[in-house]
């Protein structure tokens, strides 16, 4: 008898739930193809802008303007110029530009003079869309090459990232990208749309598993109707929680809950005395077979779930147990944290950072909150007003892998923030390519006339540490100092280098310096 409107109820909800991912996909395939139109048509606008200044060669004057442009456009990965021969014979990055094998293109709605292509990219064939648009004198055409990545972000009609496969394609069958898992079940939703102006189309696929949120709450009610029937037929109570098998995002709710979340401290250092500034901190999930799961695998999905947020507060309050001893006679350490675009949205960060920090031997003016470039921020004015509630705490704000992601010169000048730290991409090349060098210090110029300290990221080898010390950055991390360590290593390197009896000798002006660097050189793997 509580079986009979129960499985009434089932027939219902699933002809609900169908009806509801038909709209999510759909909506998930439109938001990709308006964010393509979005991002490709700011391209195009920034393009016209620097033709309109009369770029046309790869003179030192004319590829500022394309760096300059590069700043702006977000989306865009390079901006280049290419010759009557369709070869690249110049970029921004400065770098000698890779093999670029056009593979399809198409023509732009009301664009006569501009085109889209799908060009491949380098030895290992990456695939980019490029946009061209001729220069207004000379022969040579400026290009603009995106990341299809970029494009690839379906959003659901509730506002969130969609676990979805979604592949985009040109006008004639071209794949341009693809994103989400490589397979999926026989048994989708499916759903397309397509740029007009663009010739982009975009297909979007999401397993008929998945349960939205509706779909969870109401299937919540017909399990509490047949269980209050089942109690009222047979007298007992027989609650059986529903769970959600082989959902990562339940695991992951598990493992906070459990305190599997662990922080790891990567140190950055003062590279003209050796010592520890402070570390970056890093999350790892620290599984109870001992294996360690790098952040990639789960900060994304913790993101688009909404539980980066409380993963934030259980760090914090890690290193605020961990280190507080620690701290109590070495008040020149920071520690850096890692935030998403989402914390910045409103002021709940800073009622955390408050709570969290304030009365532990971990003062706020020890806090650098670093924005990370996962996703754009949704609105500066919000952002803005977020950092200063911080500052006011006492509590630094960074800026991270400033020239590779989402920020650009606006983020700098906007966001009033105190640090910026060089991304390990300008690290690299410095030695190599005198353009890296130049934005280097560019940056560093930029920094002083704002009063902003600068943190060189990615260091690997010593020969870096001496250019960056020679162009007057005091501040680096990388695997040329240490790795990314657990608690207990990083409490006993502080130790050895800053023992408490030294740090009390506040006054000892001859402290014999340690030599750089400060661990083997270890490569990438080792993390």
């Amino acid at each position: 008898m509580a079986a009979a409107p129960l499985a009434v109820f089932k027939l219902w909800l699933d002809d609900y739930v169908r009806r509801e991912g038909a709209f999510e996909v759909q909506a998930a395939a439109n938001h990709a193809v308006g964010l393509a139109e979005r991002r490709l048509g700011m391209t195009i606008d920034e393009l016209d802008k620097v033709a309109a200044r009369g770029v046309a060669s790869c003179r030192n004057d004319h590829l500022e303007v394309l760096r300059s442009a590069n700043f702006s456009a977000s989306p865009v990965k390079e901006f280049s110029i290419i010759g009557p021969d369709g070869r690249t014979l110049c970029s921004d990055l400065g770098a000698a530009p890779g093999e670029r094998a056009v593979v399809a293109s198409g023509p732009i709605a009301g664009r006569a003079d501009a085109a889209l292509e799908l060009v491949q990219v380098g030895s290992r064939q990456e695939r980019f869309l490029r946009l061209r648009r001729p220069t207004i004198t000379g022969a040579n055409v400026l290009a603009a090459l995106l990341p299809p990545d970029l494009l690839l972000t379906p959003i659901s009609a509730a506002g969130g990232p969609v676990l979805s496969q979604t592949q985009m394609r040109l006008a004639g069958g071209a794949i341009v990208g693809e994103a989400g898992p490589a397979a999926l079940p026989t048994e989708s939703f499916v759903a397309s749309a397509r740029s007009e102006r663009f010739g982009l189309s975009v297909m979007v696929l999401l397993p008929r598993s998945v349960k939205f949120r509706q779909h969870q709450d109401l299937e919540s009610i017909g399990y509490m109707i047949a269980g209050a029937m089942a109690l009222l037929l047979f007298g007992f109570a027989a609650l059986r929680p529903r769970r959600t098998r082989d959902n990562p995002v339940v695991e992951i709710e598990k493992a906070l809950k459990a305190g599997e979340f662990v922080p790891y401290y990567q140190p950055v250092i003062d590279i003209t005395t050796a010592r520890i500034r402070g570390a970056e901190v890093l999350m790892r999930w620290r599984k109870p077979d001992g294996t360690i799961i790098p952040p990639g695998h789960f900060i994304p999905l913790a993101e688009s779930s909404g539980l980066i947020a409380e993963m934030m507060r259980h760090l914090m309050r890690a290193v605020r147990d961990e280190m507080g001893d620690a701290v109590i006679d070495r008040p020149f350490l920071r520690f850096g944290f890692n935030l998403s675009a989402c914390h910045f949205r409103d002021d709940s960060i800073v009622a955390d950072v408050r709570e969290i920090f304030e009365g532990s031997t971990i003062r706020l003016a020890q806090l650098v909150l670093e924005l990370t470039e996962r996703h754009p921020l949704d609105n500066l004015t919000s952002a803005r007003r977020v950092i200063a509630a911080l500052q006011g705490l006492g509590v630094k704000v960074a800026i991270d892998d400033v020239g590779a992601g989402h920020s650009g010169l606006s983020y700098i000048l906007k966001l009033g923030v105190d640090i910026i730290k060089i991304d390990k991409i300008f690290i690299d090349a410095l030695g190599h390519d005198s353009n890296s060098t130049t934005i280097i210090e560019t940056l560093m110029d930029l920094a002083r006339n704002l009063r902003m300290d600068v943190i060189a990221e990615g260091v690997e080898n010593f020969e870096q540490v001496v250019a960056l010390r020679e162009r007057g950055i005091r501040a680096a991390q990388g695997y040329v100092f240490a790795p990314p360590l657990p608690g207990s290593a990083f409490l006993q390197l502080i130790e050895a280098t800053d023992p408490v009896a030294s740090v009390q000798e506040a006054t000892l002006p001859a402290r014999r310096p340690l030599a750089l660097p400060l661990a083997p050189p270890l490569g990438p793997r080792a993390a």
